[in-house]
């Protein structure tokens, strides 16, 4: 199974990261949770916080199959100005490997310049990263090896997509199945 980053930072959309982590761990992958401080304790937008199984610098030497991460006004501030999230968002670029974001997040992309041309993201951040190629009424936008989303309420159609990618469609239809997921 594949082995994915999701980097928690300060202001994170608690809805989209449980939703990322709990889904793509029930797909049977293994996902490291990491926070962008020295701390494993990450705050999220809703004053929520959440233990991360590492920091992102005890992460930097490992191998990692896709790169996502979670939204948040202010999460999405912090991963936007965290030289080593950018400069890992560039590597995973580099490389070809998956590279996923929902929310506001696809902004963070934006700036490390590895989002394509097609996306959505959370409306009104389109006007901080481009409006040609915006998609407004779809719930994930998939582009090469990009993958975004839109906010909170898509974050299970995301997470659902993302195993579909990683782990074969008859997979994400079983446990959209065994999850009672109706869309």
């Amino acid at each position: 199974m594949a082995k994915i980053l999701v980097p928690l930072a300060t202001g994170f959309e608690e809805i989209e990261a449980v939703t990322i982590i709990d889904v793509l761990r029930r797909a049977g992958n293994s996902i490291i949770a990491c926070s962008l401080q020295d701390t494993l304790e990450v705050a999220g937008a809703h004053f929520i916080t959440i233990q991360a199984n590492k920091t992102l610098k005890n992460v930097l030497n490992e191998e990692f199959d896709m790169i996502v991460l979670p939204g948040g006004g202010l999460g999405t501030q912090n991963l936007s100005s965290n030289q080593m999230v950018q400069e890992l968002l560039k590597k995973f670029k580099k490389e070809d490997k998956l590279i996923g974001a929902i929310c506001a997040a696809p902004y963070a992309l934006h700036t490390a310049g590895v989002l394509n041309q097609n996306y959505t993201c959370y409306p009104s951040f389109e006007k901080k990263i481009h409006e040609t190629g915006y998609h407004s009424n779809e719930d994930v936008v998939i582009d090469q090896n990009v993958i975004t989303s839109r906010g909170p309420a898509t974050a299970m159609s995301f997470a659902l997509k993302l195993v579909e990618i990683l782990n074969g469609k008859p997979n994400a239809e079983q446990l959209k199945q065994d999850m009672l997921v109706k869309h």
